[in-house]
């Protein structure tokens, strides 16, 4: 079916990446894509200006990644759903969205709270600066305390010591089951895939029961090829996929510096991605 550079995973300033639309649809051309789809959190914001920037030869996919959860065990670990080529003017899930970033700009300024009550020099107004017209979000107090010297660098702060899983400055935040995130998507005429299933979730049990019963519900595909996942990973996230007759996606999950790896790192084949468009109804992929 002819081989084509497709990156399905990418974030820009409007939510937590470190590269605006713009620069980011001007990287893609550099990196030799042909299609990328912009995902940024729980916001559409950064679309129209990538739109906007769209050099000729690039396709973009409008989308969002939609934080959820879901119960496993005594557990509520957090799931990433990627949307792609919903109606943006879907309001049910559009107004989830703007629940999900107030939740969390409440959470990142209490992590800020208790960050100052432990003696790190730190404030709302530098984290906010930080993040400009974006949602104020984890990677934007991480920054804050490197810049106070605190963190060596962005990454270390999503460790448990910080951040990561178990850590003292880790706090939950509202946020719609995966259930219901998979329905608005599918409601929206948009097409459901579960982000990194066997990334930081697979540590709190997510098994392939767990993603059988996601598929039940409308989970059209699964992002298998994504830097969390090793070989072993990859391996039973295909043959989870194959069993449940689910789309296959690769991704970068790019947001600049802060991640270790770069755009284009993973990408879809011309197939899966021809099977996205195939079921998408609510976006038409935008082209200069």
């Amino acid at each position: 079916m002819g081989t084509m550079s497709i990156d399905l995973h990418t974030h820009s300033t409007a939510s937590d990446g470190l590269i605006h639309p713009e620069a980011l649809m001007r990287l893609a051309v550099e990196m030799a894509l042909l299609v990328i789809a912009l995902t940024d959190h729980d916001t559409y914001r950064g679309i129209d200006a990538a739109a906007s920037a769209l050099p000729p030869g690039l396709t973009l996919i409008p989308g969002v990644e939609i934080s959820c959860q879901t119960q496993v065990g005594e557990e509520e670990p957090t799931l990433h759903l990627l949307g792609l080529l919903t109606d943006r003017e879907f309001r049910p899930l559009a107004d989830t969205m703007v629940h999900t970033v107030q939740s969390r700009d409440n959470r990142a300024q209490k992590m800020v709270e208790k960050l100052a009550e432990d003696g790190y020099r730190i404030t709302w107004p530098q984290v906010q600066a930080l993040a400009g017209n974006a949602t104020v979000g984890k990677p934007h107090v991480a920054r804050a305390l490197l810049n106070a010297g605190v963190l060596d660098n962005v990454r270390e702060a999503f460790t448990p010591r910080w951040f990561g899983p178990g850590g003292p400055y880790r706090l939950r935040k509202e946020q719609p089951d995966v259930l219901t995130a998979i329905e608005l998507v599918r409601d929206a005429g948009g097409v459901p895939i579960l982000a990194h299933p066997f990334g930081e979730a697979r540590g709190a049990g997510l098994t392939g029961e767990h993603l059988e019963q996601m598929a039940r519900a409308g989970l059209a595909g699964l992002e298998v090829d994504h830097p969390e996942h090793d070989g072993a990973a990859r391996r039973e996230l295909r043959g989870i996929a194959a069993d449940l007759g689910l789309i296959v996606t690769g991704s970068s999950d790019f947001h600049g510096s802060s991640k270790p790896q770069g755009l284009a790192a993973e990408t879809t084949s011309r197939e899966q991605y021809e099977r996205i468009l195939a079921i998408a109804t609510g976006a038409k992929p935008i082209v200069a």
